[in-house]
């Protein structure tokens, strides 16, 4: 059987027949890291089932150096997501799912909270950034969550309020807004 490396790999994921597609993205978390940007050029821009292939190899990859005792594989899987994800140039989407690929990954002393927190300046991927940062344990994530929510404004300031009340922060403003009333009533608040 032919070794599978990553040209391998990337002519799997985009051969024609489904089955062939199938069972190289599930190989792929032999490949690794290298893989990454590859795969992320071919979810980018591959016709429909062929990027669906090569995302669902990059999820493989990502879940493949997550297990435990793989700390090498995992911190490099994390730093070619990271340079995906800076790159604008990508659809929307793949960026929104680099994102949860870190999410499940990546340890808070790997969070830049400067560049993250730009992340959250953006509209397209911001709410992705504030639900992926909040379930990140640690204060580099904690301090990109502070950051954004220092420069948010409107309906985002509020959701970001959410993430820091989760985080266990106490934000007194901008309310929650599943705390709001959306209709007049006349139930008064306790006495305390």
């Amino acid at each position: 059987m032919e070794e599978l490396t990553v040209d391998v790999l990337i002519a799997r994921v985009k051969d024609k027949d489904p089955k062939v597609r199938a069972a190289a993205w599930q190989a792929a978390g032999k490949v690794g890291a290298p893989a990454v940007k590859p795969l992320a050029g071919v979810a980018a821009t591959g016709e429909l089932e062929v990027a669906r292939a090569a995302n669902r190899g990059l999820w493989k990859i990502v879940r493949t150096a997550g297990r435990p005792g793989a700390e090498n594989e995992r911190a490099a899987v994390v730093a070619e997501l990271l340079d995906v994800l800076d790159n604008a140039q990508l659809p929307v989407q793949l960026r929104r799912d680099v994102v949860w690929m870190l999410s499940e990954i990546i340890r808070d002393d790997e969070i830049d909270p400067d560049g993250a927190a730009s992340l959250l300046d953006d509209p397209d991927l911001r709410e992705d950034v504030r639900c992926a940062l909040q379930r990140v344990p640690g204060e580099r994530a904690l301090t990109a969550l502070k950051i954004g929510f220092g420069r948010a404004t409107g309906e985002f300031k509020a959701a970001l309020a959410c993430a820091l009340r989760a985080r266990g922060i106490a934000v007194a403003e901008p309310p929650c807004p599943k705390l709001v009333p959306t209709k007049q009533t006349s139930v008064k608040p306790i006495a305390g």
